[in-house]
């Protein structure tokens, strides 16, 4: 996973804080309703990124000609994939 358990919760915190400090924000739930779908949203976001990177790695792995990861042409093959399977799947 790209984000701890930790790191969710921390950054849900974090995002819950700065809407309930705004005062163009009004909820409409109680906070800790709210605080349960901004992390449930992060875990949604997680995943499809996980995903996303599974595919770009059997890519990847699919040439005939192996590239190593890390290299300047694997990251730059890996980006252009990557993006291409977000627009695929209507994200950026």
């Amino acid at each position: 996973m790209l984000l701890s358990d930790d790191k969710i919760s921390h950054l849900s915190h974090l995002i819950l804080k700065g809407l309930t400090q705004d005062q163009r924000v009004k909820l409409l739930e109680e906070e800790a309703k709210v605080l349960r779908e901004i992390k449930r949203n992060i875990l949604d976001e997680v995943k499809v990124e996980e995903e996303i990177d599974q595919v770009v790695r059997v890519k990847l792995s699919s040439y005939s000609r192996p590239i190593q990861e890390g290299s300047p042409e694997w990251d730059v093959l890996y980006q252009k994939f990557f993006f291409e399977e977000q627009k695929k799947r209507k994200r950026k």
